[in-house]
Order: structure tokens, then C-alpha cells, then sequence
């Protein structure tokens, strides 16, 4: 979780908030208003459905790593979990005090702790699960934060790392931040490759189960889903003359399962999304 060097998060995203014709992205990424609402949205979401199936079958303690606004905290605190949630940004949008208020209004489960998750201020093996939705491309040490997540969570424990940026190779890290739209306005962005996401929680102690990449699952496809996926491929591909039907063929669910994992091995976009399925021995 880097430091802040152009601005603070807080000021990015109200710039984006503002800007005309930003909507959808702002809806996209939960920062729309009430925060509730979009809470009550993330919970309900396919992502959070497809994240409910690696999840230990009960509920138990649960850390929410940069928990950013508390949707993660939201819905591990729905579904039965008692939380821990750790955002050093004390921001009332996008930080700590948003997630304190979302907790009051609702009376959900969940402890606010101001820190780094490079220093996280709890007892070895403190955690059934630890959930880090977009958190470990800003590491500031991605070797420290593993080993931190490993102290604290109990054996058996299940670590969900989810939707983070990964490049092919450090050199194709200007086109990825080129293209971020907030990274300018904050300097806070990052992506490594899959292999220095993995030797890092390998490091660490952590077995990793599965890695998901672009297109295996739908958190990592969110906020599209299939069906937008085939839609936007009729709609680009009928000019062309090819028939709707077949461009939205390979969307098919049970073509989209096998042609899925060759278009995730092919796929070399920079700061495509990868998430990793860990747990402690």
C-alpha cells in the first residue's frame, strides 16, 4: 500500500466523482453515493457471489485488508462475519470514517483500525480469513505485507488476494499507468508479475490454491460480466458484417468455459486483473 505522492486518494476520487460522463466508472468502482446503497450493491454482485465460493463454509473472524470504503467489510459482515477492518486513510469518503459510518447506520460487526498492512497490530493467528480486494498491488513492501497477512492468519485460514494489477515484465508498467485514470492525480498505483505476486506468498508460508486469471472467474471480470462481454462484441463486430449470433457465440456458457483459461494465458494487457486463492497449512 504505497505512499500517496501526488495527492491524496481522497482528492482523486472526488476529481473522478466530478468529472462529466464518469458515471458509470464511478459506479463501477462503488464510490457512488449513499454508500450504503452502493454496499447493499457490491454484496449483491456476481463478483461477490463468485468470492463467497473460496470463502471457509462458516463464518467466523474476518480481517478486510485496505479496506478502502468498508463494501468488503459490508458484505463479510452481512454474511456472518465478524470484522476487522484495516484502511489507514481515515477519509470519510473513501477510508476509515466511511467505513465506521456504513458500520453505525447498518449496526454490522466491524472494527475500524487505522494502519499499514505492512504493521498490522494483531496477535499471530487471529484470522478464519484474511480478504484483500485490490490491495496488494500497493504494497509498499509485497514481501512484509505477505509475511504480515501469514503471522495473523490460523492455520487451515483461507487468504482471498483479488483483482490485482499484474504486467508481464516492469517495462510495460508506463503503458498500464499511462492508461490508469487516477494514478496521475495520486501516484498510489502498481502491478507486478504473476510470478513475484506468487514467489511472495509462497515466501510467506502460504499455499496457493488457485490463481485466477483475467477472464477464469468473474471477480476478476467485474464490473463486466459474460453478458456485457457478448454484447460488446456483437455490437463491434456487426459493422464488420459478422453475424450477431457468432460474435456472441464464444459467450456461450459452456463455450466461455473452455475458451476462457486460452483467452486468460493469451491475454497481455498491462494492469490486467489476477487474483490468488491461498491458504496457511
Amino acid at each position: 500500500m504505497t505512499e500517496q505522492s501526488a495527492g491524496s486518494w481522497e482528492d482523486a476520487v472526488r476529481w473522478l466523482i466530478a468529472q462529466p460522463g464518469q458515471q458509470e466508472m464511478v459506479e463501477a468502482c462503488y464510490y457512488d453515493a449513499p454508500l450504503a446503497a452502493a454496499a447493499e450493491r457490491y454484496w449483491r454482485s456476481e463478483e461477490w457471489a463468485a468470492v463467497r465460493t473460496f470463502m471457509p463454509a462458516t463464518p467466523g473472524r474476518a480481517l478486510d485488508l485496505g479496506a478502502g470504503n468498508g463494501i468488503g467489510s459490508y458484505a463479510l459482515a452481512r454474511d456472518g462475519w465478524q470484522v476487522d477492518a484495516v484502511e489507514p486513510d481515515p477519509s470519510a469518503l473513501v477510508g476509515a470514517s466511511a467505513i465506521r459510518s456504513l458500520a453505525a447506520e447498518h449496526q454490522l460487526p466491524i472494527t475500524v483500525v487505522q494502519e499499514w498492512g505492512e504493521s498490522l497490530p494483531f496477535p499471530d493467528a487471529s484470522f478464519d480469513l484474511v480478504f484483500a480486494r485490490q490491495v496488494f498491488h500497493h504494497a509498499r513492501s509485497l514481501p512484509e505485507l505477505s509475511m504480515q497477512v501469514s503471522r495473523v492468519l490460523r492455520p487451515g485460514g483461507r487468504l482471498l488476494v483479488l483483482r490485482d494489477h499484474v504486467v508481464s515484465g516492469h517495462h510495460y508498467k508506463p503503458a498500464f499507468f499511462d492508461k490508469h485514470p487516477l494514478h496521475n492525480r495520486y501516484g498510489g498505483e502498481d502491478a507486478y508479475s504473476i510470478g513475484e505476486y506468487e514467489a511472495a506468498l509462497r515466501a510467506a508460508g502460504l499455499r496457493i490454491d488457485k490463481t485466477l486469471r483475467s477472464f477464469d472467474s468473474p471477480i476478476n471480470l467485474a464490473p463486466r460480466t459474460r453478458q456485457d462481454l457478448a454484447a460488446r462484441a456483437a455490437s463491434r463486430l456487426g459493422p464488420r458484417g459478422v453475424p450477431a449470433w457468432l460474435a456472441r457465440a464464444p459467450f456461450n456458457p459452456a463455450v466461455f468455459a473452455l475458451l476462457a483459461p486460452l483467452a486468460s494465458r493469451l491475454d497481455n494487457r498491462p494492469g490486467r486483473l489476477v487474483s490468488f486463492i491461498c491458504t496457511k497449512p
